[in-house]
């Protein structure tokens, strides 16, 4: 019960982060915020402070701040609909930013390696002694010692040296090991050269603690970048009507990921947080109206027109992708459900 409750926390804190993001680059143009609400309506309990009421309500499903402006135009000076449009943009990118902010803090707090999560039986790795959990802090053939950052790392280095000897430095919990292995230079099919699967993980810091910000940004940007590669890659696939390999997740199955990952740790668990706050990230920039990138897309084209989008047009789009979200949202959790039990 208390991994569920801390797992619901989380889930719920990562939105209400997002939102809060909005409302800090709000306040700092000048933008009234009518309310910060943690939860949605009906409304439990509430505060105004100022020119904004904050509340708790009964549905703890996200948050929200509500802004005059934002959704109808408006000729009040303090709203969202009369300020510049490079202050809207930031207001609007604020929320996206802040679930990279937090993967930054994170990824910068805790040193994460690539690690071997599975050894499969009768192969080189397993004849050397090489175990699920074993962190790769480092590989060298021939003396030539390269350290390692991302899976590719590892990869590469054995694609490169298949029947050639390599010492790889490993860390097993408080233990630093030299173990030796070669890589296969045809290996069985579905195996690989050592037949490993590979992982990140949390790590003991190999490096000075000035760096840590730098590896921080490094690794945030590289998931980034892999989220990235893999939504177009899956988007292609589609279109040439072949399998993606992608499976949606609704707030069910996060949740579950969620409660299974504290369940390794809290340094697991935190790596885990920081990825989900990519992902979250990266789907809520989509130029789809109803998210963040589709109010980026409307503020576009206004700087682009000279003028704003038609309200009407706006909020019927809005309302429409709105619904087509929630449906979709439905359909992932019963799937979500089904899959649990």
């Amino acid at each position: 019960m208390f991994l569920i409750i801390i797992a619901f926390i989380s889930l719920l804190g990562l939105v209400v982060l997002h939102e809060f993001g909005h409302f800090i680059a709000a306040k700092r143009f000048g933008v009234k915020v009518d309310e910060f609400g943690i939860g949605f309506p009906p409304r439990l309990f509430g505060k105004k402070i100022g020119d904004t009421v904050y509340s708790l309500n009964l549905l703890p499903l996200g948050a929200f701040v509500k802004m005059p402006g934002e959704v109808e135009h408006t000729e009040d000076p303090d709203s969202f609909f009369k300020k510049a449009i490079w202050k809207r943009i930031v207001i609007v990118l604020a929320g996206v930013i802040s679930f990279w902010l937090i993967s930054f803090i994170i990824f910068s707090a805790i040193p994460t390696g690539v690690a071997i999560s599975y050894v499969k039986d009768n192969t080189p790795a397993a004849l050397a002694s090489l175990k699920a959990g074993d962190v790769i802090n480092s590989a060298s053939v021939l003396g030539d010692e390269k350290n390692i950052f991302k899976i590719s790392d590892v990869q590469n280095i054995i694609n490169d040296n298949k029947g050639k000897e390599i010492v790889l430095n490993i860390q097993r919990g408080g233990e630093n090991l030299n173990i030796s292995v070669t890589p296969r230079a045809s290996p069985p099919p579905e195996e690989g050269p050592l037949g490993i699967s590979l992982a990140y993980g949390p790590s003991q810091r190999n490096y000075p603690l000035y760096q840590a910000p730098f590896k921080g940004f490094l690794r945030t940007a590289e998931f980034t970048f892999d989220i990235v590669t893999g939504w177009a890659g899956a988007i292609s696939k589609a279109i040439k009507r072949q399998p993606t390999g992608v499976e949606l997740t609704g707030p069910v199955g996060t949740f579950s990921l969620f409660s299974a990952a504290l369940k390794e740790g809290p340094q697991f668990f935190l790596l885990f947080f920081a990825l989900i706050s990519l992902y979250i990230a990266m789907f809520n920039v989509l130029p789809i109206p109803s998210l963040d990138g589709g109010k980026l897309l409307f503020l576009i084209i206004e700087a682009v027109r000279k003028r704003p989008v038609s309200q009407k047009v706006e909020q019927v789009l809005t309302t429409a992708f709105f619904s087509l979200l929630i449906l979709l949202m439905i359909f992932v959790t019963i799937k979500d459900v089904i899959r649990l039990f």
